[in-house]
C-alpha cells in the first residue's frame, strides 16, 4: 500500500469542482499517474477521515507550449479522479 501523501498530489479547487462538491458531494483530485482507485480511495479515506463511495479516474493530456519562436513543447500528463463521498460527510477546502 503506498503513502496517502504520494497517491493525491492536490486538491482541485476549481469552478466545475465547487459545483460538483455543491451538488453531488463529489470532489476532485490531484494523484499519481500510477495510482488506482483502491488506493485514492484509501488514501482520501486516511488522510481526511470520511467514506468514499466511488471513485472515477481519467488521464489528462498535457497541453502544448510554445517555447521560444517555433519550438512546441509540451506539459506534463496527469490524473484526475472525481471523488464521491456519503451523505453528510465533507470536506472542508478552506
Amino acid at each position: 500500500m503506498k503513502d496517502p501523501y504520494a497517491v493525491i498530489k492536490t486538491v482541485l479547487v476549481t469552478e466545475k469542482g465547487t459545483d460538483l462538491a455543491a451538488r453531488n458531494n463529489q470532489y476532485l483530485f490531484s494523484v499519481a499517474r500510477d495510482a488506482n482507485k483502491i488506493e485514492v480511495r484509501h488514501a482520501v479515506e486516511s488522510l481526511f477521515g470520511v467514506k468514499v463511495l466511488t471513485v472515477n479516474t481519467m488521464n489528462r493530456k498535457g497541453k502544448r507550449k510554445r517555447n521560444r519562436r517555433w519550438q512546441m513543447g509540451r506539459r506534463p500528463h496527469w490524473k484526475r479522479a472525481v471523488v464521491t463521498l456519503r451523505q453528510g460527510d465533507r470536506i472542508e477546502l478552506l
